[in-house]
């Protein structure tokens, strides 16, 4: 299940309209309505906890395994780095389709493939970088 499934579940469970939770967190209506949708993302871990704590739950419930790795490559890289993590994470996830894995397995191969991603990104920065703008 994604974030925008989990949040619209939870939401409802808790009876609450989209404009209850807007009140409720600081966050936008339409905003909300772009996370319900699947249009957008929150950008940092702090908006997920705002909406986690309004919903009564935790932020690892609203995002799943994978979405902390996501949230993570958009607080550190942006929103390019966010996507390639998120098409890492749904590759695997395909690659895994049928099989069984637990959470601490899964979670296993998320932060290997994060570190995996960072530290290339690290390598062709140090490569591709004129000399003059390496720090």
């Amino acid at each position: 299940m994604k974030f925008q499934d989990r949040l619209k579940e939870r939401r409802l469970e808790m009876g609450m309209t989209q404009v209850e939770l807007s009140n409720a967190t600081g966050i936008t209506t339409r905003t909300l309505q772009y996370y319900e949708n699947g249009e957008r993302r929150p950008r940092n871990h702090a908006i997920v906890e705002k909406l986690a704590s309004a919903l009564n739950t935790t932020s690892e419930d609203l995002l799943g395994v994978s979405g902390n790795y996501v949230i993570e490559a958009q607080e550190k890289g942006g929103a390019k780095a966010s996507r390639d993590i998120e098409s890492l994470v749904d590759e695997v996830v395909g690659l895994f389709a049928g099989g069984s894995m637990d959470e601490a397995a899964m979670d296993g191969v998320y932060r290997a493939l994060s570190d995996a991603y960072w530290d290339a990104k690290d390598r062709n920065k140090e490569k591709y970088t004129p000399k003059k703008y390496r720090k």
